[in-house]
């Protein structure tokens, strides 16, 4: 069994981003970055993907979407945000629980993706600075 599978699979993962989307957007802090009309119109489908396939779960985004420095690209250049970086792993949480992912799942994926905020502070500076060729993390 994987992680992916102990979550529940991707339309368990699915519902987690459209939630915690709900609540990033209900949020002064979290609000910000998904305010500006900027946000892909499928971001949660590829937050899934991604998720999906860091969990041990199918390729589903080096399969349509990129690699890991395509996701720390579409994050980089923000420089630091760290109110933001707080609040947005404690919203996904309550995303995990409001969707009612098992307790012990649901810590290693909330651990997961909190390790994986902190990550994305390492191109604060230009998206000019991500290596290619990053490979996808594993939860």
């Amino acid at each position: 069994m994987t992680l992916y599978d102990d979550v529940g699979g991707f339309d368990v993962l699915l519902a987690v981003c459209r939630r915690w989307n709900a609540l990033c957007l209900a949020d002064p802090v979290a609000a910000h970055p998904f305010s500006h009309g900027t946000l892909h119109p499928q971001h949660d489908e590829r937050l899934a993907a991604y998720l999906a396939e860091t969990l041990g779960g199918p390729r589903l985004y080096t399969g349509g979407y990129g690699d890991e420095s395509t996701v720390q690209r579409m994050h980089a250049g923000n420089g630091e945000h760290a109110e933001l970086d707080e609040v947005c792993p404690g919203l996904f949480r309550r995303a995990l629980d409001d969707v009612g992912v098992a307790a012990p799942a649901a810590a290693r994926l909330g651990d997961f993706f909190e390790r994986q905020t902190v990550a994305m502070r390492a191109y604060g500076g230009s998206r000019d600075d991500v290596p290619a060729g990053l490979p996808l993390p594993r939860a």
